[in-house]
């Protein structure tokens, strides 16, 4: 074993390392240290593999009579009155109108959000007259609030437009107070010693620097839209996804109702993918570093040092 060899051993920490985390490690490796399948595409696999295992036993099971399709029709029969559906033109009616409800009062809920947590973040006056509101207000169940939304607005588009908003309110304002309050001070002291101005504190300062936690809190809320829009559609609303569930529900239609939760589950996947491609986006030094393991890195270093070590 040459000196070099001695110096770098499998165990010690090398100078420049990242350290891999457990769900970096390759799953399957061969004996000659090479990776048989990457994570990525076994869980990429695993992600597609399980729904249709899924699927394809709850339509034998729906098929030999294992349960009872008056409650849990085949996917194969929601299928194809999601298809119908699609031709005669119903399911675009209810989708569409669901989608402009959130994304009207999501578009108003975000930015009052976004604004008021890094006001709340930045400024103390602002903190000690808002937070005691926002705790006390936030454990309401944001549905509990849509009668009085409807005796306010009516039983027009204005009340679901106002309890998207300030359901997704309060998820991006808490997110991003306190995603600007786990700014490290030293970038703050920064821009004071600058003499940033408090618009480029605000814009240039505090927003990227809470960006992580805003795109959480706006996808989250995101989420938690589709769950408000859709029950507030229960009791309020003539059409829409929500309504097309309970109308289904309440005359037996099954396959309808299967239909509408499919729909309102397509909508959800969509949303965190999109919010996922965003993140990729905005916020690019979040982005994954491929890393090395300690024993590869060690090995490859041995190898590069001995083919470069000159014959005795």
């Amino acid at each position: 074993m040459t000196p070099m060899q001695n110096e770098i051993m499998p165990d010690e920490v090398l100078p420049n390392e990242v350290l891999p985390d457990a769900d970096d490690l390759t799953p399957l490796e061969n004996d000659a240290g090479a990776p048989l399948f990457s994570r990525h595409a076994v869980e990429t696999f695993l992600s597609i593999v399980t729904p249709l295992i899924l699927l394809s036993a709850w339509e034998g099971a729906a098929r030999i009579g294992w349960i009872d399709t008056n409650f849990f029709p085949s996917p194969t029969g929601v299928m194809t009155t999601l298809w119908e559906m699609i031709r005669s033109g119903e399911l675009w009616e209810h989708t569409s109108v669901s989608i402009v409800r959130i994304l009207v009062g999501y578009a108003f809920g975000s930015l009052v959000g976004i604004f008021i947590g890094v006001l709340m973040g930045m400024s103390s006056l602002a903190r000690a007259v808002l937070l005691p509101i926002v705790q006390a207000t936030f454990p309401i169940p944001k549905l509990a609030i849509l009668p009085l939304f409807i005796l306010i607005f009516g039983l027009g588009e204005s009340s679901k437009y106002a309890i998207i908003a300030v359901t997704v309110v309060y998820m991006t304002l808490i997110n991003t107070y306190e995603g600007v309050r786990d700014i490290s001070p030293i970038y703050l002291d920064v821009g004071h010693n600058y003499g940033a101005s408090r618009t480029m504190m605000f814009f240039d300062v505090a927003l990227p620097g809470a960006m992580p936690s805003v795109l959480a809190g706006l996808k989250i809320s995101m989420g938690v839209s589709l769950l408000v829009i859709v029950a507030a559609e229960f009791v309020g609303a003539k059409s829409g996804i929500g309504f097309l569930i309970w109308n289904s529900w309440q005359v037996f239609a099954v396959e309808k109702m299967y239909v509408g939760l499919f729909m309102t589950a397509i909508l959800g996947f969509a949303t965190a993918w999109g919010f996922d491609l965003l993140e990729k986006i905005a916020i690019p030094w979040r982005k994954p570093v491929v890393r090395t393991s300690q024993k590869h890195l060690a090995r490859s270093v041995v190898s590069s040092t001995q083919a470069k070590a000159p014959a005795p």
